[in-house]
């Protein structure tokens, strides 16, 4: 399965921005998802996943209330709504997918993964 990542942008403190991810080359409600972010410096984190059909979903402690990870099947797309934004979650988000039925917060369960986009929060 091949993912492309898009939404990204410079946003200030306190706005919204959405994420998305489609996929193609393949089925993708075989598969689980979620976002992970890098920052400069930092290890990359998962901070939403969601199993196959979105019935389980796990957030950070960092983005709950926040985020929400979400999927639409008929459209091969999970999304990542971001609200409430800090500085602190300026980062490359990445999407990736996992041949498994249940949300994983793992990065080593991650088969496939997208191109990262630039998420920005100015203060």
């Amino acid at each position: 399965v091949q993912l492309q990542a898009s939404g990204g942008g410079l946003v200030q403190a306190g706005g919204s921005l959405r994420l998305s991810c489609a996929a193609s080359g393949s089925t993708f409600s075989s598969y689980s998802a979620g976002w992970f972010r890098q920052a400069p410096g930092k290890e990359r984190e998962c901070v939403a996943a969601i199993g196959r059909i979105g019935g389980t979903t796990y957030y950070a402690d960092s983005v709950k209330g926040r985020f929400t990870i979400s999927r639409d099947n008929a459209k091969n797309t999970v999304y990542l709504q971001m609200n409430s934004l800090k500085s602190e979650d300026t980062a490359v988000y990445y999407c990736a997918a996992a041949q498994r039925i249940l949300a994983s917060t793992s990065a080593t369960n991650y088969n496939y993964w997208g191109q990262g986009t630039q998420v920005t929060v100015s203060s």
